[in-house]
């Protein structure tokens, strides 16, 4: 398994998606955040995703062609068109004019809708923290969870994602998705002929299984049971009644090819603390429960393994499987 150094493996992955048609921006924005996802541990959210993006970009769930554009806008508020094409440009641009409007206004929302699959949520507040301002991030995806009672896939595992920054130290960074495994896990234990846990998943008739075959053909359970799927509904009606995005059930699953354009939503959310209580308050609250937080043994602040991560991918590179790595050379023309 090679170990490639980051700027290699983000000229790659730029590179297979400018061949598939995408723009040099376009590309270069989903590559960067796939990269960085891999160096901070985040894997299934990596550059495995690659091969599947250049494939939707070939087929038309992705426009190679779309240039995202805010299409509608008041004061702090606005909503940014991704047109199809890959969420990275897109939420590029919702975050960079968060920034500006919190600035100006003390807190921004920023909408995108017609999205697509937007990698690990944290990756796209990193930008939100460096600029000093407190970051929000909600996103749909196609179905996976019943609606709690139901036995139907109605909404997907529905990542949140929050940032704090903190003064002269590194931000704290939470990032999680609501169901209660991935199911990019059961998908191997499918394959490896293995159960899982009870309390992951239901069957196609709404029971309890801990057959990964009959889950897959299934729904996912929430984290938390009924307080995990609140804010599953929660994050769908943020992320796509506010910004007329499709639903978890009216998008088509990314673990096949074919399919329509999901046309997802996404929802940021950009405070800046002096606006409020003001920023040495805010930074002092924030230092004051750290502190008591690290008084315990074991406990670790969310974010610093990432950040761990980074750093290692940044000296020694990202390992990346051989076959990912032969198929990512391919699509690359490399």
């Amino acid at each position: 398994m090679p170990s490639v150094p980051i700027t290699e493996l983000t000229r790659l992955a730029a590179a297979a998606f400018m061949r598939a048609g995408a723009s040099a921006t376009a590309a270069n924005s989903a590559a960067k955040a796939l990269v960085a996802a891999d160096a901070q541990g985040l894997a299934s959210h990596g550059v495995s995703r690659v091969p599947q993006y250049v494939t939707f970009l070939g087929n038309g769930r992705s426009d190679p062609h779309a240039v995202p554009e805010i299409t509608h806008s008041k004061g702090g508020a606005f909503l940014v068109d991704a047109h199809s094409g890959m969420a990275y440009e897109a939420c590029a641009l919702a975050i960079q004019t968060a920034i500006a409007r919190a600035k100006e206004f003390g807190v921004s929302c920023a909408g995108v809708t017609n999205s697509n699959h937007f990698g690990a949520a944290a990756v796209h507040l990193e930008a939100l923290g460096k600029a000093g301002l407190v970051g929000l991030a909600f996103s749909n995806s196609p179905a996976a969870m019943p609606a709690w009672g139901g036995k139907t896939p109605l909404f997907g595992t529905n990542p949140i994602a929050a940032i704090f920054p903190r003064r002269d130290k590194p931000a704290l960074v939470v990032d999680l998705a609501l169901s209660e495994a991935a199911r990019g896990k059961i998908m191997v234990a499918a394959k490896e002929g293995k159960p899982i846990p009870q309390g992951w998943a239901l069957d196609k008739d709404g029971r309890p299984t801990t057959d990964a075959k009959a889950a897959l053909e299934g729904s996912m359970l929430p984290a938390g049971g009924v307080k995990g799927a609140m804010l599953a509904l929660t994050v769908e009606l943020l992320a796509c009644a506010l910004t007329g995005a499709a639903f978890g059930f009216e998008a088509d699953s990314f673990f096949v090819s074919e399919g329509n354009q999901p046309r997802l939503g996404q929802l940021f959310l950009a405070i800046d603390p002096g606006a409020l209580a003001g920023s040495d308050a805010y930074f002092s609250r924030t230092e004051r429960l750290i502190e008591m937080m690290l008084q315990d043994d074991g406990v670790r602040i969310p974010g610093d393994r990432r950040r761990e991560l980074a750093a290692k991918a940044a000296r020694d590179g990202i390992a990346v499987p051989d076959a990912l790595h032969a198929q990512i050379l391919k699509l690359a023309g490399a």
